[in-house]
């Protein structure tokens, strides 16, 4: 299977670039995610007739503790980029691999703050906004345990599976496109 690797700096360059749906009044499918930048004469755009089958795999934690995860803003800004381009969410098969660094961002806020010295996990908004877009979002069950993490404090929108190298195969062997998004 193919796996595509998004690099620290093309991952910033994409989240930090202006809004087609700002510059058209639109509201965002996902606000905190922000969409690509329209290009003028690029040839190839989301294709509505196409479905998208992708697993993100989210390994690295934001670079500080307040911050959002940037990969999950990166999978976020790809739902609001397809659906700007007219693909339709059942062509929208998209899942989300969290573990190692990542894995804190599945807390729920009481057990995040008692983890990081009272700091609320900027990530659960965005988390349920992308499971509200229909994103499948799963944890690594070793990187919770490594983690001593009790599976009743893990956010109700994340599904916690035995092992992402075994979810992310499965996932590949099923069709999707491999994106690590660290």
């Amino acid at each position: 299977m193919r796996s595509l690797r998004i690099g620290p700096a093309a991952l910033l360059a994409a989240l930090l670039g202006a809004s087609a749906f700002a510059q058209s009044g639109q509201k965002l499918f996902i606000p905190e995610g922000g969409v690509a930048q329209e290009l003028p004469g690029a040839k190839d755009l989301p294709d509505p007739g196409v479905t998208y089958k992708v697993v993100f795999d989210i390994a690295a934690a934001a670079p500080k503790i307040d911050d959002v995860n940037p990969g999950l803003l990166g999978v976020a800004r790809y739902v609001n980029t397809l659906a700007r381009y007219g693909v339709p969410a059942d062509h929208r098969k998209i899942a989300v691999v969290l573990h190692r660094g990542a894995t804190e961002v599945i807390l729920n806020n009481e057990t995040f703050k008692a983890r990081n010295q009272g700091r609320d996990n900027p990530n659960i908004a965005l988390l349920h906004d992308l499971k509200r877009a229909g994103v499948d979002l799963r944890v690594c069950g070793q990187a919770v345990l490594a983690n001593k993490i009790d599976p009743k404090t893990i956010l109700p929108d994340i599904e916690l599976d035995l092992w992402a190298l075994t979810t992310l195969i499965d996932f590949q062997t099923r069709g999707y496109v491999h994106v690590a998004a660290n």
